[in-house]
């Protein structure tokens, strides 16, 4: 894969998960969802794996750390909400 076709699609992946992240905070800031909701807890979920992917082709390696406990608390999250 050319790098800049590599480059574009992390990024684009990046912006992915910023939005889903703004997305959870204002559903919940709304009060539209609950914040034991499987949908808040997924949302999170693909944000930070979007951020992480970014970061990770990027070298930035605090917030693939961030993202990587993200991804947990969002993972358990949606396992309490099924459970």
């Amino acid at each position: 894969m050319k790098k800049r076709t590599f480059e574009f699609i992390t990024e684009s992946l990046g912006w992915i998960g910023v939005l889903a992240i703004l997305l959870g905070y204002a559903l919940i800031s709304f009060q539209i969802v609950e914040s034991s909701s499987r949908l808040f807890h997924g949302i999170n979920f693909v944000g930070a794996l979007g951020i992480l992917i970014d970061a990770a082709a990027d070298k930035n390696w605090q917030p693939v750390v961030l993202n990587v406990v993200w991804i947990g608390l969002a993972s358990y999250g949606i396992f309490m909400a099924v459970v």
